[in-house]
């Protein structure tokens, strides 16, 4: 069986080494390194130890229904409460709800960390950060007062309620109904679907935000309004959840993969519920968790792929089979290691590949948020402006392409493992089955794609895309003279310009039949992930060319930003990207052709 290690030296790399994607802060003050590698350690050697050596033995136990109760499996919810009394589920919280108010880049760091180690395990932890951030942003000062500090210290935990039977994506169907009652509260009759962690026994009390419509209210999503519908009441003492709410799970679903995070059918039979924002603002407050999920779910897509190319480099370098092309590398044994054929280097590179280039860019997405939350007085306002448009932009490329590409790589971890791979006990099947899901929740691939094309790139007339392929052009520009890699940059440099092109030849499509933007949209993301993602893998491979430098290791002997990544680490940086620029990226040109053949080639 093989085990994960976090790859603490590539995310140190990333908060330490790469300018562009240096601090949130103007005067990079919120952001100590140092300090990020001793959270980094201490959250790897928890996940190292606590988690990981209990991944499989939870899925193959799973979840249990009895009584309408549900149970994790003992060794999940010990490891949950845990967890939550180490403070970890308050990492990037606020301190004055109990949190450590540490930098976002950093809690990617660990989001990441915690579905390579235990996929369903990290769902928990991060449904209950976003149902915090929708608090935070518009909840009243009572709510926040009754509810934050128990859900910021992971006594409580939050979930989110949307799906119904008759609806997935489609929110403007809903029917859960909300009703007024005099002292403000509101009672919430109706039945919710797919709500994970919903119920179970590893926390004193689940707090639900419920999306419900009121009687009277607009059709559609603009009828809609949100509900913290706690699963036990609060008495006037807020810290204690005493009178059970009528809410009662019916029933959890038999999944395909991650067993051990309970996914629940919820019946709220006249349940009291409280305001989140305003009445017929549910859509707005909810797009604050579903986008901190939509990031969070591209996290477990890079957790995947990281995890993956793990297993796959330790089965590929143990297990002997066939000799090289070449002849025998390793006379003296019986077969040479799976290392010496090409495709499976093919393999273990596209696996890399996906996990550092996604890593980078949710550090930069991590970074654009912090920089948001700044106070006026410390961002000017254009700066503003701009960096949502690309938080926006980046959000549903992040969360579809990382968790496409961490599809792939599990699924090409099972290829490097041939038969062994598809067996339980190579643990790499788990990981496949596991990964599928996110694909699907947080809004499906095709969702992503239109969201991307629709709202973000279009719905902008192209003024989002174009903060971002500047920043691209200004980095070729200023590397324009570095001969040792001027043909990615050229690469890269052709894409910057083809893109808006490409955009605004949809758009002229478009004008004359909406159905073209449906046509395109998946094509369009994955072309639009490939070209991110060369920029963020250049950029890295820029850096540690720089760092091998000799003269730049002479000039930065102050702070020994080189000396702490070696030779080799630095060089492999280098050789992943010439691969992906090679073997990855070219694979934007058949999207390209894709996208632009046109609606009239789906008619079926």
């Amino acid at each position: 069986m093989h085990h994960y290690q976090a790859p603490l030296a590539d995310m140190l790399f990333l908060l330490k080494a790469i300018p562009a994607l240096e601090n949130a802060a103007p005067d990079g003050s919120d952001l100590d390194v140092s300090d990020a590698s001793l959270v980094l350690t201490q959250a790897a050697q928890f996940i190292e130890k606590a988690l990981v050596p209990i991944n499989q033995s939870c899925d193959q136990q799973g979840c249990r229904f009895e009584a309408g109760e549900v149970f994790l499996p003992e060794q999940m919810g010990q490891a949950l409460k845990d967890y939550a009394a180490a403070g970890w589920m308050g990492l990037a919280m606020p301190e004055p709800w109990g949190g450590q108010g540490l930098s976002s880049r950093i809690a990617a760091c660990i989001g990441e960390m915690l579905t390579s180690g235990h996929h369903a395990f990290s769902m928990i932890s991060a449904l209950n950060t976003s149902a915090i951030k929708a608090l935070l942003s518009f909840g009243s000062d009572t709510l926040k007062q009754q509810y934050l500090p128990k859900m910021v210290s992971g006594e409580w935990l939050g979930c989110m309620s949307l799906t119904e039977s008759h609806c997935g994506s489609d929110l403007g169907l809903i029917r859960c109904a909300a009703e007024a009652e005099d002292d403000g509260t509101y009672t919430l009759k109706g039945n919710k679907i797919f709500i994970s962690a919903g119920a179970h026994d590893a926390s004193d009390n689940i707090i639900h935000l419920v999306l419900a419509r009121l009687k009277g209210a607009p059709e559609g999503v603009k009828g809609l309004s949100l509900f913290l519908v706690p699963s036990y009441l609060p008495d006037n003492e807020p810290s204690n959840g005493k009178q059970k709410n009528q809410v009662q799970c019916i029933g959890i679903e038999e999944k395909m993969g991650i067993h051990s995070n309970p996914t629940c059918s919820i019946c709220y039979e006249s349940a009291k519920g409280f305001l989140v924002g305003e009445l017929n603002q549910g859509i707005k407050v909810m797009f604050v968790m579903m986008n901190e999920m939509r990031m969070g779910t591209a996290l477990q897509g890079i957790g995947l792929s990281e995890v993956s190319y793990q297993y796959s480099l330790e089965y590929a370098s143990e297990r002997r089979q066939g000799r090289s092309l070449k002849g025998a590398v390793e006379p003296n044994e019986d077969a040479d290691s799976l290392m010496v054929h090409s495709d499976v280097r093919r393999m273990l590179l596209t696996q890399r590949a996906f996990a550092e280039g996604g890593r980078a860019l949710s550090q930069f997405c991590a970074q654009l948020f912090d920089s948001i939350e700044l106070s006026a007085s410390e961002l000017d306002q254009p700066e503003r402006e701009n960096n949502k448009m690309l938080l926006n932009l980046l959000t549903p490329i992040a969360k579809a392409f990382c968790t496409e590409t961490g599809l792939e790589s599990s699924s090409l971890a099972i290829q490097v493992f041939g038969g062994h791979g598809y067996i339980c006990e190579s643990g790499v099947e788990q990981i496949y089955r596991d990964g599928r899901i996110a694909t699907l929740y947080e809004g499906t691939t095709g969702i992503q794609a239109l969201d991307l094309l629709g709202r973000k790139v279009l719905g902008t007339q192209g003024k989002s895309l174009l903060v971002f392929t500047k920043k691209l052009h200004r980095f070729c520009q200023q590397q324009q003279d570095n001969q040792a890699f001027s043909s990615q940059l050229a690469q890269l440099a052709h894409y910057t310009q083809e893109w808006p092109q490409l955009t605004q030849s949809l758009g002229l499509k478009a004008m004359k039949d909406h159905q073209e933007v449906g046509a395109a949209a998946y094509d369009y993301l994955m072309y639009s992930g490939y070209v991110t993602l060369a920029y963020f893998t250049l950029l890295m491979a820029v850096t540690a060319q720089g760092l091998l430098d000799p003269l730049l290791l002479e000039d930065q002997v102050e702070d020994q930003t080189a000396n702490h990544y070696s030779e080799a680490f630095l060089n492999a940086k280098i050789r992943t990207a010439h691969f992906y620029f090679a073997r990855l990226l070219p694979r934007a040109d058949a999207h390209k052709a894709s996208l632009q053949s046109g609606e009239a080639t789906l008619a079926i």
